[in-house]
Formats: C-alpha cells, structure tokens, sequence
C-alpha cells in the first residue's frame, strides 16, 4: 500500500464520524429552536438529555447490552465521570452560541476547539487515548482549520446579520 492512499479498513469510520459532524448543526438548530420556546436554554438541554435517555434505552435492551457492574464504579477515577458535564457544557453552549454566530460559524469554531484540545490529548495521552506526539504536520492542520475558522468568523463579522428564524408558533 502506498503512503498517500487512505486504507480501506478507515472508510466505515471516517464516514460514520463524518455523518455524525453533519448531525451536530442540526443538533445545535433545534435546540436552540426549543431553547426559544421553553422560555430558556437550559430547559432545552434537560430536554434534549431526556430524549437522548429515551433514545438509549430501548437500543441498549434490543442490543441485549448487560448491565454495568454497579460496585466497580466507586473504583474507578474521577476523570471518568466528566463526560457527561462536559456533554451539558457543551448542548448549553450551542443552544446559546449557535443562534449568535449561525451554523457554520458556531461548527468552525467548535472543529477548531476540538482539534486544538484532541492534539492534546493525543500527545499527553489523556482520558484513555494512545499517545501520537505533535508532530510538525499535525500542527500545521490544526493551524490550518484555526486560520479557517478565523476567517469565517472574521468574514461574517464585516457581513449584514440577518435575524435568526423564529420558532413556529403552536397552531400556526
């Protein structure tokens, strides 16, 4: 296999994680939308934990998935349970920064976050992870998608802000 070919056993993958990036402005849309017709935010996000509850469930009992053995996690670190705060941290903050730099804007910066942080986290080895050092072509596509990211916000900054769309009214 050459260098410059991408191997066939990442094709599954890579679209999987792609079609689940293109989910996440949608994702931001309508909560943010419900957000608006809740009153708050924050109502949106419990909302939005709740559906994703009810959504588990029923897949975890088709799949057969057995239940977790409950004494070990007393045992196990701290780091562990952070995902789920940081889940909340980020629905809260799409349903407030979404409607405030549009889909794309609020997606650019979000990659950029999550690349910059994933470097990290690669080249430290956190949360579970393989160390892979920095290596100069990694830093550089980071740099690139920061760079990309700032020229959006930057172009839309100099850009007329058209009003976000509001939500449909009941009845209507």
């Amino acid at each position: 296999m050459s260098g410059t070919t991408l191997p066939t056993n990442l094709l599954l993958p890579l679209a999987t994680a792609v079609l689940a990036g293109a989910a996440i402005p949608l994702q931001a849309g309508a909560n943010a939308t419900l957000g608006r017709a809740l009153g708050h935010p924050l109502w949106a996000a419990v909302v939005s934990l709740l559906v994703s509850l009810a959504a588990i469930l029923p897949l975890l009992w088709m799949l057969k998935v057995p239940l977790p053995v409950l004494p070990l996690t007393g045992r196990l670190p701290v780091w562990m349970w952070i995902g789920g705060v940081l889940g909340v941290f980020y629905i809260t903050a799409a349903l407030l920064m979404a409607p405030r730099l549009g889909a794309s804007g609020f997606i650019a910066a979000v990659v950029a976050g999550q690349v910059a942080s994933a470097l990290l986290v690669d080249h430290f080895g956190l949360a579970g992870f393989a160390v892979r050092a920095l290596t100069p072509a990694r830093v550089a596509g980071a740099a690139l998608i920061l760079a990309g990211m700032a020229v959006m916000q930057w172009s839309v900054a100099h850009e007329a802000r058209p009003h976000a769309a509001m939500p449909l009214q009941s009845g209507a």
